[in-house]
């Protein structure tokens, strides 16, 4: 029975309470019918059987005074009574009512009866449950026996039960709304703790949990609070150092660059092989510098740094910029103009620039940049023609240091690029990922948020 089990904590909190109200209500209708049933049965049996002391004491005292007959002895009965009079007497039977004979006494009442002894029995008649009441009348070699239908009480227990079934019902659903009002407010300070671990996953360090006067809470959200304080403090702590130490290696970079500038100044002077020597230190200064300043931005995205407040760019002309810039063909960009953004302007192109000369290095060559405005937001696809990414190296790509998969190894790439892109288009509350691209080759797509042009 574990499939009827629910997977939520609403789900059981709801399923225990419901199945609780149910329980106690059912036990409640259980117990207050069974009760009613015996009081209502005793109270009636006992008001048959007084009217079956009653009635052989009239009957006897009759049949006591010579000459007077069964019948005469019956027909001074009260007719208004509900109950129905039985005389046996020599083997005779005498009744009150034509409706009721010897056959509504149980043959295992009569012979008690006929002992000397009374007795009472519950037994079924012909139009429903009757009580059978024998009394011995032994001055006048007689029995009584009185028959008491038992249908209106019947009903009523009918008309009791279906009341306390439909109070069974309505107790298990209100049982059921207060376990749903119950457990949205119990389950606030979890939806609470989820939304603020969220927020913080998604880069939010600042969030914390509000203050609480809650006893049981208290602890939780102190721990709680305190673990992302820790948190946060580690992070700027290893997003300082990383800073510091790029910051740091630049000195020495800058001298070896101006180094390498006069030799290369001279460099007609030098052997071949010391001129291939110069420039694979050249490439390697060069990989060097690209490398330094990736990872002074990444320190600044780990640092904190938030671009939603930047001013306002106009993305398709930012893109035909950047190509040109690079070096490449304007007519690589599809799309209408107008597509606004907010970003800063500088970031944004080393975010292109970046899936720019990913394309050209790992993927064969960029093949096509697309802008499509949308609702509340702008799409650009960058397509390269190279063999595509398999699906399970997709989100891989974008991690540090990620040089790509399977043919798409470059030794002059820095790993950063793309987890530099991704990090950009997160700060501006966006998303970056990667596709297949229609008819072979890779496609990046940047998702920005759409605003307003100036």
């Amino acid at each position: 029975m574990r499939w009827l089990r629910p997977r939520s904590l609403r789900g059981r909190t709801i399923l225990f309470f419901g199945a609780g109200s149910l329980s106690v209500a059912a036990l409640f209708a259980a117990s207050t019918y069974l009760l009613t049933r015996g009081y209502l049965l005793e109270q009636r049996t006992e008001s048959v059987q007084r009217r079956a002391a009653i009635d052989a004491r009239v009957v006897s005292a009759r049949l006591d005074t010579a000459g007077t007959q069964v019948g005469d002895a019956l027909d001074g009965l009260d007719p208004l009574s509900a109950s129905v009079a039985l005389v046996a007497k020599g083997g005779d039977w005498y009744s009150t009512s034509l409706d009721v004979g010897a056959e509504a006494v149980p043959e295992a009442l009569a012979r008690v009866v006929a002992s000397g002894r009374p007795a009472m029995q519950v037994t079924a008649g012909a139009g429903g449950p009757v009580v059978v009441v024998g009394v011995p009348m032994p001055s006048v070699g007689a029995q009584l026996y009185e028959v008491a239908p038992l249908d209106d009480l019947r009903r009523n227990l009918n008309t009791l039960a279906a009341i306390l079934g439909v109070g069974t019902v309505v107790s298990a659903a209100a049982g059921a709304a207060i376990a749903v009002w119950s457990s949205r407010h119990l389950l606030e300070p979890l939806d609470a703790v989820a939304g603020a671990a969220a927020e913080i996953a998604g880069g939010e360090l600042s969030r914390r949990l509000e203050p609480t006067d809650d006893a049981d809470l208290v602890t939780i959200v102190g721990s709680f609070n305190s673990m992302v304080d820790a948190l946060q403090s580690r992070i700027e702590r290893d997003a300082r150092f990383a800073g510091d130490v790029s910051h740091e290696l630049r000195t020495p970079l800058t001298t070896l660059v101006a180094a390498v500038d006069v030799l290369q100044a001279d460099r007609g002077g030098l052997s071949s092989r010391q001129q291939r020597a110069l420039a694979l230190t050249t490439a390697e200064l060069d990989r060097f510098r690209r490398l330094l300043d990736d990872l002074i931005e990444l320190a600044r995205y780990d640092g904190g740094l938030r671009d939603l407040d930047a001013p306002t760019v106009d993305l398709s002309r930012l893109l035909e910029e950047t190509l040109d810039v690079s070096g490449r063909p304007v007519e690589l960009l599809h799309g209408a103009p107008g597509a606004f953004v907010r970003g800063d302007k500088r970031r944004l192109e080393r975010v292109f620039l970046n899936l720019f000369d990913n394309a050209d290095q790992h993927g064969g060559g960029l093949v096509g940049v697309t802008v499509t405005p949308e609702q509340g937001r702008v799409l650009v696809s960058v397509d390269d023609g190279g063999p595509g990414i398999p699906f399970a190296d997709r989100e891989r790509v974008f991690a540090r240091f990620a040089t790509g998969g399977r043919g798409r190894r470059s030794a002059t790439g820095t790993g950063l690029g793309l987890a530099i892109v991704r990090e950009t288009v997160t700060s501006l509350g966006g998303q970056a990922w990667c596709t297949s691209r229609p008819g072979g080759g890779a496609r990046f797509v940047v998702d920005l948020p759409r605003v307003e042009g100036p």
